[in-house]
């Protein structure tokens, strides 16, 4: 799967979504952050899913409905977590997220949101 990790993940989490086969892209590997409104962009414009721990993008999606390809949202994990839930979440969730889904994963807990319909 495509993914676009956000600057707030781990090198160890890029590292083991490579390693599982994914094309990833990491932001922390730019010269300079853009800002959560041009990460989101450019995770749509190149058919990414975005993995994140900033709740900011929800509020991009959900609020100003503002085009994705499917979010990954980590809360509270530890960086040596981040990569192996993804890992996870990608194997149990992949039609979900290519569909356009927000997946809020917590210890113990996933949370999916169904794509929203294109407002009119």
């Amino acid at each position: 799967m495509k993914l676009l990790l956000d600057t707030c993940l781990s090198a160890k989490a890029k590292a083991q979504l490579k390693a599982a086969g994914h094309d990833v892209v990491w932001a922390a590997d730019w010269p300079e952050d853009p800002g959560d409104e041009t990460i989101l962009a450019r995770a749509h414009k190149e058919r990414r899913v975005l993995v994140t721990l900033d709740k900011d993008f929800g509020e991009l999606v959900v609020l100003r409905r503002s085009p994705h390809c499917g979010i990954v949202r980590l809360v509270d994990l530890r960086a040596g977590q981040q990569g192996a839930a993804c890992v996870h979440i990608l194997q149990k969730h992949a039609d979900e997220l290519q569909a356009g889904a927000i997946i809020t994963a917590e210890l113990g807990m996933l949370r999916i949101r169904q794509p929203q319909p294109p407002l009119s």
